[in-house]
């Protein structure tokens, strides 16, 4: 539990970092919008291998020396933006019900997988992580600030009676992401319409806080 719970202040903390700095405002050069959407949106055109700084400075409008001074790489900079571009953005969702928040978390993450750019971009995100370490770091970091954002949602399920307090979040979320990216991607399958609360339903049948164990 203990674990979890750093991870849970790692990713608050890198949240923080990438979104704020001393003074207020956000973290990078007054255009970051600008250039976290270009850098995303080269990414799903052209791929990992084709996204290059001069392309994103091209694209943004921002100069190149700029972007190289807040992030010094080519996977710094997409990290970044990851974190910080508005069409990866995630409002962690307050239902009432964990039932209702995990289909509202699977919903996004289906969305994201199924229409582009957000699916170009996290397919040739994927399939660049494999090859480049750096890159790999800082979309662990990326899923570690997701997380954090997301602890809310089994806090107040907890609170509720609805998961044991021993519940591992971040296995729930794994499960239910990992069954979207492997019909989507990998199997390339449709999404029927019924998927997303049957998904949800089958994990929390394994997940609720009234188990055999609890009942002892």
């Amino acid at each position: 539990m203990s674990e979890r719970r750093d991870g849970q202040r790692q990713g608050e903390r890198y949240g923080a970092r990438n979104r704020e700095r001393p003074g207020g405002g956000t973290a990078g050069p007054r255009k970051s919008q600008d250039i976290f959407d270009a850098t995303l949106d080269l990414l799903a055109e052209k791929g990992y291998e084709g996204l290059t700084v001069e392309g994103v400075a091209q694209r943004s409008q921002v100069n190149k020396t700029t972007i190289y001074r807040w992030w010094p790489s080519k996977g710094a900079l997409l990290g970044a933006a990851l974190t910080g571009a508005r069409q990866l953005d995630l409002e962690p969702p307050d239902t009432g019900s964990l039932q209702g928040d995990l289909e509202a978390l699977l919903h996004t993450i289906v969305t994201l997988l199924t229409a582009p750019p957000a699916s170009d971009i996290a397919v040739a995100t994927l399939g660049a992580v494999t090859h480049s370490p750096e890159l790999a770091g800082h979309v662990r970091e990326f899923f570690a600030e997701r997380m954090g954002r997301e602890q809310p949602v089994f806090d107040r399920a907890v609170a509720r009676g609805e998961l044991a307090a021993d519940t591992d979040p971040m296995l729930l979320v794994d499960l239910l992401a990992g069954a979207a990216w492997l019909r989507v991607v990998l199997r390339q399958l449709p999404v029927e319409k019924d998927f997303v609360p049957r998904a949800v339903r089958t994990v929390l049948n394994g997940a609720g806080a009234v188990t055999e164990r609890h009942q002892l």
